[in-house]
């Protein structure tokens, strides 16, 4: 390959360049890539400028660097675990894809209030009072780590007096609490990645440049109403998400997993 000549900063065309090669399998996972020399022959720039390539390159996660060795194709293994997403109902009890995960730490709980995010998921104004329950799970199988979180708004617990008194209760049993008192339940989800803020980072072990997963699922009861509003953040590189699809009437199907 000769002189590139595409336009934008010269770094950031060698490293289009090789993110290229990669994505084309030019350069294999766990693969080693040039030397720098071999780098300023083929693009015929100077030393500096592979050096900003290969670092943009690196904190895109596309390679690490391992000094004394050169620069190294990352390996993008299959995720660790799949977090099964489906709600199975027995009876009047209720199972989720996590239920065997350990809990890392004592749950902590709080007050909060909706904001502009969670506000519309739960049909409320900003603002509004809830109680939030944060835990931190593991999968004993392979230490793969999510955090999860409820959120509560009061108007929810006050129809169920245990939730009120135990914010905390398993989700599987907020399902069975709404359920006896009266509500016919549906749920929505949403999945979306992103990169991590830095104390998720810190909780969840995230390489560097790994984004996350980050589930937004809200239970609904009688009338559609949203009842609580749970989300949950795993390492994209750790863990991919499962999900059931079943056949259903059109006006359900938009409430159900």
């Amino acid at each position: 390959m000769g002189e590139i000549q595409r336009p934008g900063a010269l770094y950031q065309q060698v490293a289009a360049e090789i993110r290229s090669g990669i994505a084309t399998g030019e350069y294999e996972p766990g693969s080693l890539l040039p030397s720098e020399a071999q780098l300023i022959e083929r693009y015929k720039v100077s030393r500096p400028t592979v050096r900003k390539a290969i670092a943009a390159l690196r904190a895109e996660g596309l390679i690490e660097v391992i000094h004394g060795k050169g620069s190294y194709v990352r390996a993008l293994p299959a995720p660790a675990v799949t977090i099964e997403r489906t709600i199975t109902r027995s009876g009047k009890s209720f199972r989720t894809g996590h239920h065997a995960w350990e809990q890392a730490e004592t749950p902590a709980i709080y007050r909060t209030a909706t904001t502009a995010t969670t506000g519309p998921l739960l049909g409320l104004d900003e603002g509004e009072a809830l109680f939030g329950v944060d835990r931190l799970l593991t999968d004993p199988d392979t230490g793969t780590r999510a955090l999860h979180t409820v959120l509560i708004p009061f108007a929810t617990a006050d129809q169920a007096e245990q939730l009120a008194e135990a914010p905390d209760t398993e989700p599987e049993q907020i399902y069975a609490i709404l359920t006896a008192a009266g509500h016919k339940l549906t749920w929505h989800e949403t999945v979306s990645a992103r990169m991590p803020l830095p104390d998720e980072r810190s909780t969840l072990d995230i390489p560097d440049a790994t984004p996350i997963l980050h589930t937004a699922r809200v239970t609904h009861g009688t009338n559609d109403r949203p009842l609580i509003l749970e989300e949950l953040r795993a390492s994209a590189d750790r863990a991919q998400l499962g999900y059931r699809i079943t056949a259903d009437s059109p006006l359900s199907a938009a409430r159900s997993n």
